[in-house]
């Protein structure tokens, strides 16, 4: 009987799909100490997680590229069409809604909303911005399962609450803000001035040296 994948291994498994979308034209196998180095992984990892798919390489032959490439994409739940709701028409909702990237994923944009009225009505790439009093009816009518948060901060956690109770299931929420859902709502956080801290961490860590010492404190003179 298959296992359950394990929470913490669906990101590799994201990478490992990517990895294998990148392998030379060509290439109809992959073993897993190549995909554990294109992945960053070692190779037991790799070997553990693709265990959990029900999919084992061969000792000296490796895995069927292609045939890997759709035991994750069914796993991940690739293999049928995502609608999404993407909130916020500044910049990033701009970019994210003209991304030709999620169609490659079977991600379908149903939607752009936006509470600015000089935004309302206007066009980003084939999506008329939609007023955000038609959020809830749009997610019920199109069958949206994925919402996408692009807002300031302050306005995210009332978006957040109109998702929720149209009926979204999962929320990405690139808001500089934590937003509360019900617990049966699944939300992601991508904060970029987060992620540039935890790099700031590293390079400071670096920079202090291997006895912890730091070469040049920032005490006051």
């Amino acid at each position: 009987m298959k296992q359950p994948v394990p929470k913490v291994a669906v990101p590799r498994l994201t990478v490992y799909l990517q990895c294998l979308e990148d392998l030379p034209h060509g290439v109809t196998r992959v073993s897993s100490e190549e995909l554990a180095a294109r992945a960053g992984v070692n190779s037991a990892k790799v070997r553990k997680d693709l265990s959990y798919l029900g999919s084992y390489g061969v000792r000296g032959v490796g895995y069927d590229a292609a045939h890997l490439r759709f035991q994750i994409r069914r796993e991940l739940g690739l293999t049928r069409e995502w609608p999404l709701v993407i909130v916020g028409v500044g910049n990033l909702g701009r970019a994210l809604a003209n991304y030709g990237g999620f169609a490659q994923r079977n991600f379908r944009v149903a939607g752009v909303f936006d509470d600015d009225p000089n935004k309302v009505g206007t066009r980003v790439g084939e999506h008329r911005v939609e007023p955000l009093a038609a959020l809830a009816a749009a997610v019920v009518e199109r069958g949206a399962r994925i919402g996408v948060i692009t807002t300031p901060a302050e306005a995210a956690q009332r978006v957040a609450d109109l998702l929720a109770g149209a009926g979204v299931a999962s929320i990405l929420n690139f808001a500089p803000t934590v937003v509360r859902v019900p617990a049966h709502v699944q939300v992601r956080r991508v904060d970029f001035s987060t992620e540039l801290q935890v790099l700031a961490f590293h390079l400071h860590q670096a920079s202090m040296g291997p006895a912890g010492g730091d070469p040049s404190p920032d005490l006051p003179s």
